[in-house]
């Protein structure tokens, strides 16, 4: 590690991301895993988005929300899982400060702009479900882009402000991560200045991001849910529900781990969980999205089979 003398103390000029350093007869298991997951979402979020640009049939509302939805996914994925590999592989944890504040601002910034999003679909689906003759009118292409203009903007916007008050701590001495990537808290912990204010921003922030998103988002789907009930078909209510409670339980999981781990008080107990939870909501809810949101759906599975027929009429005309 490289070191400067300042005011009689060392600055730190990198960190040491320890990941999952306790677990060292599994990094080749690890890596191994985490490689099939980052392949396997990357390509399941990448598929969607390809469809949903090229079928002229998925030019709609909620295929645009999905298509962001791929594309925040590859981001976000590609931000954290690279670099844990990579680790994992050479056992080469070093990260410049500037590197790592680059990563927390991406990840956090993302993944803020998920939730914006999220909350965004599920109001989608709420209109579509409880108010469909107006749906197209409530709906149309401009509250469409401008929703989902606002959330990237949002997401970026909060983490912008959060990224400069962190930027402003002085590192020194103590420079290990026990975390596998660069995030708020871990990162505050080893300032050797104040962080009074910036624990109170990042507290204040992530409540804002999260908490109303997901109070609109579990409003939503309670208002979706009983509109399913009185659905008159059993099977035809059964496979909406089926298709919402799967929306809700990733939805819940996602903002669920993301408030235990930024808003609620950090308990001894919590602060050994981080690691876990921050799992969920970087690499499980990133990997399972495309199947509970899109790849399940009939359109997008007729979207792939009119894709698959252009393809073989394309080589079929090409061979003649």
């Amino acid at each position: 590690m490289v070191e400067l003398e300042w005011e009689n103390q060392t600055i730190t000029t990198e960190f040491l991301l320890l990941g999952f350093g306790d677990l060292q007869e599994l990094q080749i298991l690890l890596f191994l895993l985490f490689l099939f997951i980052y392949v396997f979402t990357m390509a399941g979020n990448i598929f969607i988005i390809v469809l949903v640009v090229t079928d002229q049939h998925l030019h709609t509302p909620m295929y645009y929300f999905l298509g962001n939805l791929s594309s925040l996914e590859t981001c976000y994925t590609s931000t954290i899982l690279p670099r844990m590999l990579a680790s994992l592989l050479t056992g080469n944890t070093a990260v410049p400060v500037r590197g790592c504040l680059m990563q927390l601002w991406l990840a956090a910034s993302l993944a803020a702009s998920e939730c914006y999003l999220l909350s965004a679909m599920s109001y989608d689906r709420y209109v579509a479900i409880c108010k469909p003759l107006h749906y197209t009118t409530i709906m149309n292409n401009k509250v469409c882009l401008q929703l989902i203009v606002a959330s990237w903007i949002c997401g970026f916007m909060e983490n912008t402000i959060l990224i400069c008050f962190v930027s402003e701590l002085t590192f020194c001495g103590h420079n290990e991560i026990e975390h596998f990537f660069c995030d708020f808290i871990p990162i505050i912990q080893l300032s050797c200045t104040d962080t009074h204010r910036v624990q109170l921003a990042l507290t204040i922030l992530a409540s804002f991001c999260t908490l109303p998103a997901f109070i609109l988002t579990i409003a939503s789907y309670v208002y979706i849910i009983n509109a399913i009930l009185r659905i008159p078909s059993t099977t035809g209510r059964k496979k909406a529900f089926s298709t919402c409670s799967s929306h809700l339980v990733v939805v819940s999981i996602f903002y669920g781990t993301i408030i235990i781990v930024y808003v609620l008080p950090k308990t001894e107990m919590l602060k050994e969980l981080n690691r876990v939870f921050s799992v969920f909501y970087t690499v499980v809810t990133p990997l399972v999205n495309p199947l509970i949101y899109s790849l399940r759906n009939k359109e997008v599975k007729e979207a792939w089979r009119r894709a698959v027929s252009k393809c073989k009429s394309g080589s079929i005309a090409d061979v003649m």
